[in-house]
């Protein structure tokens, strides 16, 4: 890989659905010369899927995180899956593994149980992530329209609306509003193993003070080493960042200690990414069963 590949993945990474030719525009180089850039990555599986990811609680769901060390992904998998499903896991080099769970009901409940059934297991940390700024009013049209683009996220117009019976309009309209909700991205899972001299990793960041300025002046400071947008859930921001350099990668994580706010840093180097989806399959399709027209209505209800 190379800086215009890195450019062009952290393009897809934000919004998987970008245009060739915009994402060429952005970077001075053709809609043609970008397509056939991915179609390389996607060959040489640096790009492992395109994805849908949503944030569970526009879903009805609560989000607890873990990270752990020390034990096998499949013992970890069987035992977080005995609390809630998987939403997102990610092996780390150092034997760390990031994970985190759907839940439904009261979060600090599913906690406690999920200490207990982690009782053999060295747990780093554990907390329930949150974005109260995050809104979002899904319609059932923009529910059969996700559970379609669950399967492929970079689905054309008018082979949705084959599929769906909606017209192309009502799809352009839907999706304009999936793809400005911060809710729900169009993202990809990339093979960290396979992007040669590039290293993407995260810093999870504890805030002490003002989030909102805190991530300003992330953002400020890190922006040219971003390889996607920052998550932040209540008190945590987590930056998602690359290097090609290793090195780089220790400074990197020790500047970011000098952001006024910042409480504590923790650095996780991925050796592989999943975003289980069958949470999401069973939500949509007890939606879909529902005679309300809007999601949120039926999860507040």
């Amino acid at each position: 890989m190379d800086k215009l590949d890195i450019e062009i993945l952290s393009r897809l990474l934000n919004n998987c659905r970008s245009p060739d030719s915009q994402i060429g525009k952005e970077l001075g180089v053709s809609g043609v010369a970008v397509k056939s850039r991915i179609q390389k990555m996607i060959k040489q599986k640096i790009i492992e899927k395109f994805e849908l990811k949503i944030e569970p609680p526009v879903l009805g769901y609560s989000v607890l995180y873990f990270v752990v060390i020390g034990k096998e992904l499949g013992d970890i998998l069987n035992k977080i899956r005995l609390v809630g499903e998987p939403f997102f896991v990610v092996p780390c080099v150092g034997g760390i593994t990031v994970c985190s769970i759907v839940v439904k009901g009261d979060p600090q409940h599913f906690m406690e149980i999920a200490k207990n059934v982690l009782r053999d297991v060295r747990v780093l940390s554990i907390f329930e992530a949150k974005n109260p700024e995050i809104r979002s009013d899904l319609t059932k049209t923009d529910i059969s329209i996700i559970d379609i683009l669950l399967k492929d996220p970079r689905m054309k117009i008018e082979e949705i609306s084959k599929i769906s019976g909606f017209s192309t309009k009502t799809i352009a309209r839907s999706l304009d509003k999936l793809q400005n909700d911060e809710a729900i991205q169009f993202t990809l899972v990339y093979n960290p193993k396979g992007m040669g001299d590039y290293i993407p990793f995260a810093i999870l960041v504890s805030v002490d003070g003002n989030v909102k300025q805190t991530l300003s002046a992330l953002e400020k400071k890190f922006v040219k080493s971003f390889l996607q947008k920052p998550l932040v859930h209540l008190d945590k921001i987590v930056l998602f960042l690359y290097s090609d350099n290793i090195y780089k990668i220790d400074e990197l994580s020790q500047s970011v200690h000098e952001i006024n706010g910042i409480q504590s840093v923790d650095l996780f180097i991925p050796k592989e990414i999943n975003f289980p989806q069958k949470w999401v399959s069973n939500t949509i399709e007890h939606a879909r069963k529902s005679k309300k027209l809007h999601l949120m209505s039926q999860i507040h209800s």
